[in-house]
């Protein structure tokens, strides 16, 4: 299991975390904080809300009294239109596969402002990993979806943007040829960490060893991809995103839905 407290701690994420929390409106009463985990952002939330539904997959466990835990699916979501005055959703939506879903369910279910945050023009092809029982390849972190900033505005119908910052700064880039070298290594220096698991359900850990073909690849490929960063020009590592409804309840999602 990382630890989350140090990497809290990190400037960097500091940062993050005042950016997102100055992204909320003022005189808003419930929000729903989507993919909550261990409820560090629910926490946060439970300063400026009145009401705080967490919620994640299982449901999450934390204790305060303005916070209801409850389990649930992003691309699913268990209440009406227009539940919430705000819905809070970080780090989340680049780990779903159908990410339109997704939000569509968070544009329904909010009644006036939308907080979201997500990895800024992520190249998901640096820091893949390979699994050492089935040789498949998943990308860093479990991220499998890349956004701009159209694309993560266009997931919402129905919604406008209302206020867009950039956190931090990331020129990492690589080539299909670069990434073709590396999976061929094995990927060796991908983002394997306690908690990474691949698809057929085996943990996802780094080779003990590596072979002289394999150390050739990766050596090259590194070569490669330091070339495509230093010709690329740097960006913001995060986006967040406010946006506040244009459509009248209930007509964004049923246009999209057609």
């Amino acid at each position: 299991m990382p630890d989350l407290a140090a990497y809290r701690a990190t400037p960097q994420e500091r940062a993050r975390t005042a950016d997102l929390l100055a992204l909320l409106p003022e005189g808003r009463r419930t929000v729903l904080d989507v993919g909550a985990r261990d409820g560090h952002f629910s926490l946060l939330l439970a300063d400026r809300f009145a009401e705080v539904t967490a919620l994640d997959l299982r449901p999450p466990a934390v204790q305060h009294p303005k916070v209801r835990n409850v389990a649930g699916d992003a691309t699913r979501l268990d209440f009406g239109d227009g539940s919430f005055d705000v819905v809070f959703c970080a780090e989340v939506l680049e780990h779903i596969p159908d990410v339109e879903a997704a939000g569509r369910e968070l544009a329904r279910v909010a009644r006036h402002e939308i907080i979201v945050g997500v990895p800024y023009r992520q190249d998901t092809r640096v820091g893949r990993m390979t699994c050492r029982a089935c040789g498949s390849v998943s990308p860093p972190w479990g991220h499998v979806q890349e956004f701009d900033e159209g694309r993560l505005a266009g997931l919402f119908p129905g919604w406008a943007k209302d206020l867009t910052t950039f956190v931090g700064t990331n020129r990492e880039r690589t080539n299909e040829v670069a990434a073709w070298l590396m999976d061929r290594a094995g990927n060796p220096w991908g983002t394997y960490d306690d908690e990474a698991r691949c698809g057929c359900g085996a943990p996802l850990d780094a080779a003990p060893s590596r072979t002289l073909p394999q150390k050739f690849c990766s050596k090259a490929a590194l070569l490669l991809q330091s070339l495509q960063t230093r010709l690329s020009a740097p960006h913001g590592n995060w986006i967040h995103m406010r946006l506040r409804r244009v459509a009248p309840l209930g007509i964004g999602a049923a246009a999209a839905a057609r």
